[in-house]
């Protein structure tokens, strides 16, 4: 038997496949296809301290290696969420991660304040620091250094782990996750989508209605699997949670074998929403495969 309990930090999951934010949900969609409290984690779509309405559509086109959206982070803000959602959450057994955003450090922190009501119901809370920053129209918060560091030092008041999750579209993705991990980051998840654009051959307009949008799945893989990689080898004390283009269990390992303590699965829960279990069973039955008594066993053995 695999024993395939894995930690992250401070936290044990029974097992390291979760589902990623953004693409199971606010709540428990997921429950009619999957048993939740099999998966490791069920991570929440990204909330903001208000509702939002997000982008105009279309919100996502199909791409040959994947998909690109342009949903702009839809949702019924944190109160509405803890009304709503959170009751299902709970009473699936589930283990819960919430995932907040911002606009500015502000909403940050009373996205963060508003959870700590509900924080004995979560698990931890994911930063999304990918999104823009309207004090510094340059870039996103997690393009800067001491722009994430002050996303998570404004988010300190939740008791629970916070792991920040970070942008692939930057030149040294272990600098900022040094700086995430140095101002409280508990764990780091590696990564968000990369930035694209696809358009109308005819109009010469863009696809997408919000314009540009995010690439995510098995097209995009290689280059969070790098960045996992080089995180873990400047960072070997920072926890990684996996993320982009995981379809199967093979993908997981390569993950694990970077660095990663945990996965996440994302776009390809839009093709067949039992992937996140799929993969985690298929992951298990590798394991014992290739006689590997516990999954642990494969994390950073891409660095010996």
């Amino acid at each position: 038997m695999v024993d395939m309990s894995t930690v992250i930090g401070d936290i044990r999951l029974p097992s390291p496949v979760m589902t990623a934010s953004g693409t199971a949900g606010h709540g428990a969609e997921l429950a009619r296809y999957v048993p939740l409290d099999s998966l490791g984690a069920v991570v929440v779509k990204s909330l903001s301290i208000m509702p939002w309405e997000g982008n105009p559509g279309p919100r996502v086109v199909e791409l040959p290696g994947g998909m690109m959206n342009s949903v702009g982070l839809q949702g019924p803000g944190v109160a509405g969420w803890i009304a709503s959602e959170l009751p299902a959450l709970r009473d699936s057994g589930a283990r819960v991660v919430a995932s907040i955003w911002g606009r500015t450090v502000e909403e940050y922190r009373q996205a963060a304040q508003a959870l700590v009501e509900v924080q004995d119901d979560l698990l931890a809370v994911e930063i999304n620091v990918s999104c823009p920053n309207i004090e510094d129209r340059r870039k996103m918060f997690a393009h800067s250094c001491d722009a994430v560091a002050g996303v998570i030092v404004a988010t300190e008041d939740l008791e629970v782990p916070r792991w920040a999750k970070l942008s692939p579209n930057v030149s040294d993705i272990a600098e900022i996750a040094g700086a995430a991990g140095d101002a409280g980051a508990s764990a780091v998840t590696l990564t968000n989508t990369l930035l694209g654009l696809v358009l109308d051959p005819v109009t010469g307009r863009p696809v997408l209605g919000g314009g540009g949008g995010g690439v995510s799945g098995p097209a995009m893989r290689p280059v969070a699997l790098r960045a996992v990689f080089d995180v873990a080898a400047a960072r070997p004390d920072l926890p990684i949670v996996g993320v982009g283009g995981i379809a199967h269990a093979e993908d997981a390992v390569q993950y694990l074998r970077a660095g990663a303590a945990a996965v996440q699965v994302g776009t390809a829960t839009f093709a067949d929403p039992r992937s996140t279990a799929r993969i985690a069973t298929d992951l298990q039955t590798w394991c014992r495969n290739a006689g590997i008594e516990r999954v642990t066993d494969l994390i950073g053995t891409a660095h010996s």
